[in-house]
């Protein structure tokens, strides 16, 4: 009964074996449906025939019953016409720039070699079980794809077999530092996205070190303010920073950096819709986020404020920790005629002392940002007992100027100002400070621009070169005790 079968079977659809392919995925299927237990229950041999009888459309892939004879039932394309455009021709040999693919049974994506489940919906490889490849689809350098592809699956059934994809909370804890290249130990995870919600995989990477980068991108738009914000972007793909603070940023600068290929990756304290001050603070985490908070400071004409994220690390074998990481942009001294005097130090102190007390509720904290601290007129910076400097702690003795008009070019035609205005406050119970570092401090290639400045009462004319902003930016790293 079952030689009678199959050479009925033979006949019928000789003109389908014209087709190499068509031959090799019968003989493959076929050798399987031979050395499986069902071979025994004659009536599953039947069903095996008859099914087999079925045509798929090389246009359509849609899976014809064997009484529809001639024309697709789908798109009518001919079966004549496949016959005759699928006999051998030396073409049917792939070139030597073919890669070689297999077509899911399922979904019909082509997956490359070596890989036993479908990309797409983890369906199985009948090749990877019976180590012959004859039914593998060559997909030729132009991306053509053959007409088989596609010959098994069956039109309208949904797929059963999708691979499950994790919705990112921005509530969750990561649960270490990332230090990429490392693996995981502690099988931990991170979980990655934008603060909109945005899904991505997570990532099995245990994270030794985070850091934070505090940068005045510096609001005037009139000096070459699109190639200074690309140079500050490249800046952060550069260092990959966790978490960024940033000063001085206006609704066009946001604008800028919304459209930049790093900005995907951050979770952003601003949204459009908040972007209403002629320039503001603005924090971006890769980490996922439990807060973003912003307060105003009391005292303040210039309308500072500080601006503040909450995130949790670990999560691992030694538990989640809480660190807070704040920014702001203290009072700016303002001096001018007639008196020369508005510096704003009692304000900016008592801005100082006000976000410290805010702050000082969590066991990990760093304050970073534009302090506009100068410490012959301001004092030393009001720190409680555990609170250090970082630049101090680690650099004791180098003056770390972020805003020098001697070493930064750019600003060579303004009166020579000094200053360590950015710094970096650290409590930390549960991590330690490993290292810090200026940023920023090259030339932008081919970038000048014109100046003019008074010179023993003469105007001259100086050509100047450009860099990403008028203060340097400060990296910080910090890692676990």
């Amino acid at each position: 009964m079952a030689s009678l079968n199959f050479s009925s079977f033979l006949i019928t659809t000789s003109s389908r074996f014209r087709n190499p392919r068509n031959l090799n995925f019968f003989l493959l299927n076929f050798t399987s449906f031979l050395i499986s237990p069902r071979f025994r229950d004659p009536r599953n041999f039947n069903f095996f025939f008859s099914k087999s009888m079925a045509w798929s459309c090389s246009k359509c892939t849609f899976l014809n019953p064997p009484s529809q004879k001639s024309t697709c039932q789908i798109c009518l394309f001919s079966l004549s016409s496949s016959a005759s455009s699928s006999s051998p021709s030396p073409s049917f040999s792939p070139s030597p720039t073919a890669t070689l693919k297999w077509s899911c049974k399922a979904c019909t994506f082509s997956n490359p070699v070596g890989r036993h489940n479908c990309e797409i919906c983890g369906t199985r490889s009948s090749a990877s079980l019976l180590s012959d490849f004859e039914d593998l689809d060559p997909i030729d350098s132009d991306g053509k794809l053959d007409s088989s592809i596609g010959s098994v699956f069956l039109p309208l059934k949904a797929c059963q077999n999708k691979r499950k994809v994790e919705q990112i909370s921005t509530e969750e804890s990561t649960d270490c530092f990332l230090d990429v290249g490392e693996s995981c130990s502690s099988k931990s995870s991170r979980k990655e996205g934008t603060f909109s919600g945005t899904t991505e995989e997570k990532k099995e990477i245990e994270l030794h070190t985070l850091k934070v980068l505090s940068y005045n991108v510096w609001f005037n738009e009139d000096l070459e303010l699109h190639k200074r914000m690309k140079a500050l972007g490249d800046l952060i793909q550069l260092h990959t920073p966790d978490v960024i603070c940033l000063q001085e940023v206006t609704p066009t600068i946001y604008q800028i950096f919304q459209q930049s290929s790093w900005w995907k990756v951050y979770h952003c304290s601003v949204s459009y819709e908040m972007v209403n001050k002629p320039y503001f603070c603005m924090q971006l985490s890769k980490l996922p986020v439990k807060s973003f908070s912003c307060k105003p400071f009391s005292n303040s004409i210039m309308g500072r404020e500080l601006c503040s994220t909450e995130i949790e690390v670990g999560g691992g074998c030694g538990g989640s920790k809480k660190l807070v990481i704040a920014t702001s942009h203290l009072e700016s001294p303002c001096p001018a005629p007639p008196t020369w005097n508005q510096m704003f130090s009692k304000e900016r102190v008592a801005q100082a002392k006000e976000a410290i007390l805010i702050l000082k509720g969590s066991p990990n904290v760093i304050l970073g940002g534009d302090m506009n601290w100068d410490d012959k007129l301001d004092g030393q910076f009001p720190l409680p007992d555990g609170w250090v400097d970082a630049w101090s702690e680690l650099k004791p003795g180098d003056n770390g100027y972020t805003y020098d008009t001697k070493s930064n070019q750019m600003l060579s035609g303004n009166r020579t100002l000094q200053k360590r205005l950015d710094r970096f406050m650290c409590n930390l119970q549960d991590f330690k400070i490993c290292g810090i570092e200026l940023i920023g401090r090259e030339e932008l290639p081919g970038l000048s621009y014109c100046k003019e400045k008074k010179v023993k009462g003469k105007l001259q004319k100086l050509m100047l070169p450009v860099l990403p902003s008028d203060h340097y930016g400060l990296l910080l790293t910090i890692c676990n005790k």
